[in-house]
């Protein structure tokens, strides 16, 4: 007996990334959408129990890999960061459907990268060369 329509989840694998002013295409991986409040314990007077009250939310670093190109965008981006001259920007995570529609969107704010990794090189392999950037920022939404 048919209870509805059946709705697949999305697959991971067809994602794009955007950030303010960097256009880059070809993200290997893209993770780190992660947000957590934490309790704080609260003992009010003489009571022997304490209360468990919201603290401050936080938000994971996002972890952005992709095939190293000609491109230096991301890494001048990072590279102004470990100056001294951090430079903020707004981006989004966006999950398509098979068709490449957008259907899911996460938008970070206030992010800066706070690591810059290069490939690692192999000779006995014919693997891609890969580069990871990880970004910090200040918020995440699902919209």
């Amino acid at each position: 007996m048919a209870t509805g329509s059946r709705v697949d989840p999305y697959r991971g694998f067809n994602f794009r990334v955007e950030i303010d002013g960097i256009t880059q295409a070809g993200f290997q991986e893209a993770g780190g959408l992660d947000a957590s409040t934490a309790a704080v314990d609260y003992r009010e007077g003489t009571d022997h129990r304490t209360r468990k009250l919201p603290g401050l939310p936080t938000f994971s670093p996002i972890t952005l890999k992709r095939g190293i190109t000609d491109s230096t965008d991301l890494y001048d981006w990072a590279k102004t960061a470990q100056e001294g001259k951090v430079q903020r920007k707004n981006g989004s995570i966006v999950l398509c459907d098979e068709t490449g529609a957008e259907k899911i969107r996460w938008n970070f704010t206030e992010a800066w990268p706070s690591k810059w990794t290069g490939p690692s090189f192999s000779a006995g392999t014919a693997t891609v060369a890969v580069e990871s950037l990880e970004i910090v920022h200040e918020d995440l939404q699902r919209a």
